[in-house]
């Protein structure tokens, strides 16, 4: 027994050796790390079928869909690799037509989306709408996707893990499964199942969806909403000029829904609630950018970088961040702590920041480079106010829009030495832009006796704002149409007296659509001033393109504006980037915004060697035909919600805040104004 047992002893450990399987170590330890649900979610039979995944290199250390971020963490610290972004992937559903949408087909004995969609694209009359017969449903394992009562899937975000089943089993892609990254860096396309408002808007704010928030009473989830496109929205819900509401589907029937108060309301809530909703960023890159300018296009795209990972840091060269919506826009418009609220909860996500540094004379390109600056973002505005080019222009009392308003709002901040306020009596602004309505407004509240502004066309003509427009004629500000101005005219002492213009009338349009002013001839009349501003319009200051070798070579417009791609806003510089102002020319701030967050897009897509491709199907400034009617049936009109403001008598007396925030029975009552469109799906008030 004992020789048997030796020989057996011995076979074995001749076997051991020959037959020996070696099993990486590791395999072990990324298993131990992963949930150990054996769920299958991750698209391998089981934990140790993903962990050999894992260490094989087929798979990425984020491949647990249900353990979250901290064992992609633990899973890249074994491999000894970075996790990469080790944000939890989520299903969207896209499409909220449903029922609504009518049915063009009639199929029988066919119960799959898949099989239905196969002969002529489904029964729905939307091409690109959810069908409606559950293949989602039955493919999710994890009991997290069901038919809700409107006729569409609606996702358990508690229960999804992001695995994916859902998205591959849709034959129409409306299920999506994405991170919050993903969902970042998405633009609108021409087959996205959008409202008008929302391809209207240039922030590409999903607007039925946080109105209906709002309509429920989630009003933090409608926050979330309006911050996954627009990170001002304290500002846009005070000055922006809501191009949405110009396509709202009610408004071809009905008067439009007041979509920008209801985004006011949302943001307001935030505020008064007494803290910040967090705001969640992917693990850090180890990228750095540098961001010049911190107006609205450079704090946008600070935003998205950070959110997406990335170090920022923020240089401009006024002494408080903000750029023209601190300087250019005056206090009842936008109150400096509002601004200063918003701008800290960007700050607070771990972007830093350097003010009172210029471009081009505190520090130029090259030293950002040898820094370690792997991009540069450069959104510096349009603060070079246009000149009238007429005799005159430079005597005393005559000054330019945007230098009269940030003069006097580093004043009221105390970013400036200068304690005096040089207002006339009898002031002319020149201009029909929303610069020369904050002027006009803002010497009224100074204390000027007569405010005129001059404007070469008609009111109708007027670019600025029509609330803005009807607010000043309130506040007893004169207009002075079909004047054109050809001098200004001084005392011996070299101070403005008079105003000369010539009368004109309107003869055909011009590239801009508007009808051309023409002169009369022999109608010289002069009009009486102490004080004269011209606002009619502004460029940016490109003056540091002249400072340093390698800005020399950036590529300009013949406006003075940074070349460059629309739709990935790179310059000829491959690591510079730009967007706002700088690139536009004087526009909107929605718009500065929406640049921010597409420049940063292609700065993310730059930083991963990721080829800078435009977003496919763009919808830049499109809108999709199909979603646009010239008739809306089954509306039942409803008066829309005032805005609240300030009586006249109080407002012209100080600067504080003008309009007020719609209360919270208003906002339910306009949420319900809100047909809830889709693509070409919306509710019919008869319904």
């Amino acid at each position: 027994m004992f020789g048997i047992g030796a020989v057996c002893a011995l076979t074995l450990s001749i076997s051991s050796k020959i037959f020996y399987v070696y099993e990486d170590p590791r395999i072990a330890l990324v298993e131990g790390h992963l949930a150990g649900g054996n769920c299958g979610g991750c698209g391998y039979a089981g934990c140790a079928s993903a962990a050999l995944a894992v260490v094989a290199g087929k798979a990425s250390p984020t491949v647990c869909v249900i353990a979250g971020s901290e064992s992609a963490v633990n899973v890249a610290g074994v491999m000894g690799v970075e996790a990469g972004s080790a944000e939890p992937l989520r299903s969207l559903n896209k499409c909220e037509g449903g029922d609504r949408a009518a049915d063009r087909f009639y199929y029988i004995g066919i119960n799959s989306c898949r099989a239905l969609a196969a002969f002529n694209g489904g029964k729905r009359v939307c091409t690109v709408g959810c069908i409606g017969l559950g293949d989602c449903i039955r493919s999710c394992s994890f009991n997290a996707v069901h038919m809700g009562p409107k006729g569409y899937p609606v996702v358990d975000q508690s229960k999804c893990v992001g695995c994916g089943a859902c998205e591959k089993a849709c034959p129409k892609r409306i299920l999506k499964v994405r991170t919050l990254s993903q969902r970042l860096l998405h633009f609108n396309q021409e087959d996205d199942p959008l409202a008008p408002c929302s391809q209207t808007c240039p922030a590409e704010i999903n607007i039925p969806k946080y109105i209906s928030q709002i309509k429920s009473g989630d009003y933090r989830a409608a926050v979330e909403t309006i911050r996954e496109r627009n990170p001002l929205l304290l500002t846009c819900g005070r000055v922006c000029p809501h191009p949405c509401e110009e396509y709202c589907r009610r408004g071809i029937e009905d008067e439009a829904v007041s979509i920008n108060q209801l985004k006011r309301f949302a943001a307001d809530f935030e505020v008064k609630s007494g803290h910040r909703f967090p705001i969640p960023c992917a693990l850090s890159t180890d990228k750095k950018i540098a961001v010049i300018g911190g107006g609205p296009a450079g704090l946008a795209c600070a935003y998205f970088l950070r959110r997406l990972g990335h170090g920022v840091i923020i240089f401009d060269k006024m002494r408080n961040l903000g750029g023209m919506l601190r300087y250019g826009i005056p206090e009842y418009r936008l109150p400096k702590k509002i601004l200063e609220w918003e701008i800290d909860s960007i700050l607070e996500m771990g972007i830093e920041y350097h003010t009172g540094v210029k471009l081009g004379v505190d520090f130029d390109l090259e030293s950002l480079i040898s820094q370690g600056y792997d991009a540069i973002f450069l959104g510096v505005g349009a603060w070079s106010d246009y000149r009238l080019k007429v005799k005159g222009e430079d005597l005393k009392g005559c000054f330019t829009g945007i230098d009269f308003l940030t003069r006097f709002a580093k004043i009221q901040q105390g970013d400036s030495t200068d304690g005096s306020k040089p207002i006339g009596q009898k002031c002319v602004v020149i201009g029909g832009g929303n610069t020369a309505i904050d002027c006009v407004r803002t010497l009224v509240r100074l204390g000027a006796q007569e405010v005129t502004i001059v404007y070469r066309r008609t009111r109708n003509e007027m670019p600025a704002n029509r609330v803005e427009i009807e607010a000043a004629e309130k506040e007893g500000v004169k207009f002075h149409f079909l004047a054109s101005p050809v001098q200004a005219i001084g005392d011996k002492e070299g101070r403005v007296t008079h105003l000369e213009y010539l009368k004109m009338k309107l003869g055909e349009p011009d590239a801009s659509g508007r009808r051309r002013p023409v002169p009369i001839e022999g109608s010289e009349t002069l009009i009486e001033t102490d004080m004269m501003i011209t606002a009619i319009g502004q460029g940016p200051d490109i003056s540091f393109a002249d400072k340093g070798k390698s800005i020399s070579d950036l590529s300009v417009t013949r406006w003075n504006t940074i070349d460059a791609d629309p739709e990935i806003l790179q310059s000829n510089i491959p690591h510079i980037f730009t967007a706002g102002d700088a690139f536009t020319g004087a526009s909107l701030v929605v718009e500065a915004i929406g640049g921010g967050r597409r420049a940063a897009r292609a700065i993310h897509f730059y930083l991963s060697g990721k080829k800078l491709n435009p977003v496919p199907k763009s919808l830049l400034k499109k809108h999709i035909q199909e979603s646009i009617f010239d008739l809306v049936s089954g509306i039942i009109k409803s008066p829309r919600t005032k805005m609240p403001e300030l009586p006249v008598e109080d407002r012209i007396r100080s600067f504080v805040e003008t309009d007020l925030v719609i209360s919270k029975k208003e906002a339910e009552f306009e949420s319900n104004r809100c047909l809830d469109c889709c693509r070409i799906c919306y509710n019919k008030d008869a319904a």
